[in-house]
């Protein structure tokens, strides 16, 4: 599970993320909307320990992100989707994510299946 508790990151002119408290518990697939400058991406970047909170914190599974022994089989984030290769179907990007992150690529399709992306996992972006 991952836990957010009155995590807040001020800039010297605005805050970006103020006092936010959420769970986001294990196989749920969750996104954050809102318009530019709502603190979406801040939000994703002090939950992967790119970014430093003024204020508050986050745990995944009891621990920091940094302090966890495979990351990315616990968290999975897309920050900003023009890092994904254009010339690559969902499918291979994420087939690629798991071979270099030591993860079945058997439990790909699975996952497409599980977010309702099955029918266009082999479509380019």
């Amino acid at each position: 599970m991952i836990n957010i508790k009155n995590l807040t990151k001020e800039h010297k002119d605005m805050v970006a993320v103020d006092n936010l408290t959420l769970d986001i518990k294990h196989g749920v697939v969750t996104g954050f909307l809102g318009p530019n400058g709502a603190g979406k991406s801040t939000t994703m970047r002090m939950i992967l320990n790119l970014t430093k909170p003024t204020k508050g914190q986050v745990s995944i599974d009891g621990k920091s992100y940094t302090e966890l022994q495979n990351p990315i089989s616990k968290v999975g984030a897309l920050i900003d989707a023009d890092a994904v290769n254009p010339k690559l179907t969902a499918r291979q990007h994420l087939q690629l994510v798991a071979t270099v992150s030591g993860i079945s690529i058997n439990k790909v399709d699975k996952m497409l299946e599980k977010v309702g992306l099955e029918k266009v996992k082999d479509k380019k972006k």
